[in-house]
C-alpha cells in the first residue's frame, strides 16, 4: 500500500508568507479551516503571498488537496494557488474569491525533484489573503522542506573602458550666490586631464571639481572634456541657476543600515574615501550622509564636512521636527531656526527631516498639522546662504507627495522603512516599490518620490539573492528614486559594485526629462515598468515575481509604439537587434531585464 503523508505534518517553518505564520490544521488566524462555510479538520492555513519549497527527491508520486480562500477573508479576499515542479507549472487555480467552494487539486508527481506551492493575491488586497490548503496529502516518500535554489552572482555590467567616459547627471541646479560644488564623474585609465569650456564667471575648475558661485540666474551650458593617453570624451552639462535643486534624483550613501547609532567620525571619513576609491563617485554618487547618531560621536562637524567636500563630495545630516529623533537623541523641536543656521554653517548639503517623535507635540491630526513642521524647516533652509536638499522622511503620511514640493521639499518618503518590511515570499522592497510606483504622476525635476535606501551588498540583516539585487536597483532607477546605497562601504565587492555602478542604468535614473516609470502591466507573476527618456527612447523593466523561469514579453502596442524598434540590454550594455512588434526574453526567479527601446 502506498505511503500517505499529510501536508500539515511537515515542518511549516519554511513556508514564507506575507502575514503571521503558517498553521497546521488551523487557518492563519488560529480559527478552524473554513472555505465557503465548510469546515475542514486537516490542512494548512497560510497567507498570501506564500511560498513553500519541497524536496521530493523523485520519491513522491501524487499530491491531492483542495484550495480556497478562508472565510475569515470576509467576502473580500481573492487568491491564486499555483504548483510548480522542476520549473514547470502543474496547477493553476485561477482567481478564487471569498465564499467560493474549494477547488480540487490532483497532481502527478512521478519523477519530480523540487516542488513549489504558491499562493498570490489576485487583487483583493493582502489584508484579506487568508489561504487554505485542505485535505492536502502526498503519496510516496515524505517530502523535505527546502529553500529556493541558489543562483550564481553573475556580473552583468561590463568593466568601464580604459578610454575616458563622462558620467553623472546631464543637468544640475543651484541658487544664485550660494556655494557651488560639482565633482565631474569620469571613468578611464588614470591620469585623466579634465577641462570645461564656457564655464560662466564665478565658477572655476580645480582638478576634477567645479567650485565657486553664480551671481545671475539663468541656464549655463558647459562642455566637459576628459582625456588620457587613450582618447578624449566630451559631454554637455547644463547648470540651472534659479530656485530649484535636485533636478535629477540625488545619489550617494547613507550610514543608517550599516552602522546605526554607532556610527562615528572615522566611519564617515572612511565612507567618503570609499566613495572615491571604489569608483562610485566616478559614476555620480555624490552625497555622504550621516543619519541618526549621537553628537558625541562627532567632535567637529565643520571639519568633517570640510573633509567630505575636499573629495568633491557633499555632506548630508539628519534631525527630527520632534523633541527627539527616532533613536531618542535631541531633535529640532523649538530650535528649528538655530539648527537650520547651524547646518548651513557646518556646510550641510542635504537634510533628512524624520517625523519620529513629532507625534508627541503635534497639535492635531489634520493635513495642515502634518505639513506645518516641514513648511517651517523648508522656509528656514531656503533662507540660508547654502543649497540644502530637503528630504521629508515622514513615511507617506497625509499624502506628502501632494504638498511637499510647495513647501520646499525635494524628495519625500512614500512608505515605511524598507528595512522593516519582512523578507517573506518576496523581499520587502517589492512591496515598497509597487506602492511607490503608483505615485509616478507626482515625480519630476526637483521633486522625487523616495522609497528609502538600496539595501544591497553587506547591509545589516538584509539578505537577498543576486537576481533580487538586480531587480531592486532596476526598480529604483526606473522609478527616478534617490539612489542612496545603505550597505557597508568597508565591504564592497565586485558584485555589489557591478549593481551600483552600471552607467546605463544610472543614466535612466538621472535622465533630464525626470519622468518616473509607470506600470504598463501587472499580474501575480510579473509586472512591467516603462519610463520615457529625454532622447525619445523608452526604458522598460520586465520583472519576474514567480518562483520559476518565465518568458515575459512587452509589445510595442502596450507602450504606445508602432513600427520596428531597436532594443538594447542596459545591464549587459549590448544591442539585441530590431524587433517588429515587441520583445520577449526568459527571466529567472525574481529576476529582471531592463532594455531601452528606440
Amino acid at each position: 500500500m502506498s505511503n500517505l503523508v499529510w501536508l500539515d505534518e511537515l515542518d511549516l517553518r519554511g513556508m514564507k508568507q506575507g502575514w503571521l505564520e503558517a498553521r497546521s490544521c488551523r487557518a492563519v488566524t488560529g480559527n478552524p479551516l473554513r472555505i465557503a462555510g465548510r469546515e475542514y479538520a486537516r490542512g494548512v492555513g497560510t497567507h498570501a503571498r506564500s511560498v513553500y519549497w519541497l524536496d521530493l527527491a523523485g520519491g513522491a508520486t501524487r499530491f491531492t488537496a483542495a484550495v480556497g480562500v478562508d472565510d475569515a477573508a470576509e467576502g473580500v479576499g481573492t487568491l491564486i494557488f499555483k504548483i510548480y515542479g522542476d520549473g514547470r507549472r502543474f496547477f493553476d487555480s485561477g482567481v478564487l474569491k471569498s465564499g467560493q467552494p474549494a477547488v480540487p487539486v490532483d497532481v502527478d508527481l512521478r519523477g519530480v525533484q523540487k516542488l513549489v506551492l504558491t499562493v498570490n493575491d489576485a487583487g483583493g488586497g493582502v489584508r484579506f489573503g487568508h489561504a487554505n490548503w485542505v485535505d492536502a496529502q502526498f503519496t510516496g516518500t515524505r517530502p523535505q522542506p527546502t529553500s529556493a535554489p541558489v543562483e550564481p552572482a553573475e556580473i552583468r555590467t561590463p568593466n568601464p573602458p580604459a578610454t575616458p567616459r563622462l558620467n553623472g547627471p546631464p543637468i544640475v541646479g543651484c541658487r544664485p550666490g550660494n556655494p557651488f560644488l560639482y565633482r565631474i564623474p569620469c571613468t578611464g585609465a588614470r591620469p585623466l586631464k579634465l577641462a570645461v569650456e564656457n564655464l560662466p564667471a564665478g565658477l572655476k575648475l580645480e582638478a576634477n571639481v567645479i567650485t565657486g558661485s553664480l551671481a545671475e540666474r539663468g541656464e549655463y551650458v558647459v562642455t566637459l572634456r576628459a582625456g588620457n593617453s587613450l582618447g578624449v570624451a566630451e559631454r554637455q552639462l547644463k547648470i540651472v541657476c534659479g530656485d530649484t535643486l535636485a533636478l535629477t534624483p540625488p545619489l550617494g550613501w547613507n550610514g543608517w543600515y550599516a552602522h546605526g547609532v554607532k556610527i562615528a567620525d572615522a566611519d564617515m571619513r572612511a565612507a567618503a574615501d570609499a566613495l572615491v576609491n571604489s569608483g562610485m563617485a566616478d559614476h555620480g554618487y555624490t552625497y555622504c550622509n550621516l543619519d541618526d547618531a549621537p553628537a558625541a560621536n562627532f567632535p567637529d562637524m565643520k571639519t568633517l564636512a570640510d573633509y567630505i567636500h575636499a573629495r568633491g563630495l557633499k555632506f548630508g545630516c539628519y534631525t527630527s521636527p520632534g523633541p527627539q529623533t527616532c533613536a531618542g537623541l535631541p531633535g529640532s523641536y523649538q530650535h528649528e531656526a538655530e539648527h537650520a543656521r547651524q547646518y548651513a554653517a557646518w556646510g550641510v548639503d542635504f537634510l533628512k527631516y524624520d517625523f519620529c517623535t513629532y507625534w508627541n507635540v503635534m497639535p492635531g491630526k489634520s493635513t495642515e498639522d502634518f505639513i506645518a513642521p516641514y513648511r517651517q524647516m523648508g522656509r528656514l533652509l531656503r533662507e540660508q546662504l547654502r543649497d540644502i536638499v530637503f528630504n521629508l522622511c515622514q513615511y507617506g503620511m497625509a499624502n506628502v507627495w501632494e504638498w511637499a514640493p510647495g513647501i520646499g521639499g525635494h524628495c519625500w518618503r512614500t512608505t515605511g522603512d524598507v528595512g522593516l518590511e519582512p523578507n517573506a515570499a518576496l523581499p520587502g522592497f517589492y512591496k515598497v516599490a509597487l506602492a511607490n510606483a503608483a505615485l509616478a504622476e507626482h515625480a519630476g525635476p526637483g521633486r522625487w518620490n523616495d522609497p528609502d535606501y538600496l539595501l544591497l551588498g553587506v547591509c545589516g540583516d538584509a539578505h537577498i539573492t543576486p537576481n533580487e539585487q538586480y531587480s531592486y536597483m532596476s526598480l529604483w532607477a526606473l522609478m527616478a528614486a534617490p539612489l542612496f546605497f545603505g550597505g557597508d562601504m568597508r565591504k564592497l565587492d565586485p558584485f555589489t559594485l557591478n549593481i551600483l555602478c552600471n552607467h546605463e542604468i544610472i543614466a535612466v535614473n538621472q535622465d533630464e526629462l525626470g519622468r518616473q516609470a509607470r506600470i504598463v502591466r501587472q499580474c501575480d507573476e510579473e509586472f512591467i515598468l516603462a519610463k520615457p527618456l529625454a532622447a525619445g527612447s523608452i526604458a522598460v523593466g520586465l520583472f519576474n515575481l514567480s518562483e520559476v523561469v518565465l518568458p515575459i514579453r512587452v509589445s510595442w502596442e502596450q507602450l504606445g509604439l508602432t513600427g520596428p524598434r531597436r532594443v538594447r540590454d542596459l545591464w549587459r550594455q549590448t544591442e539585441l537587434g530590431v524587433f517588429a512588434t515587441g520583445w520577449e526574453t526568459m527571466i529567472g526567479r525574481h529576476g529582471v531585464a531592463v532594455v531601452s527601446i528606440t
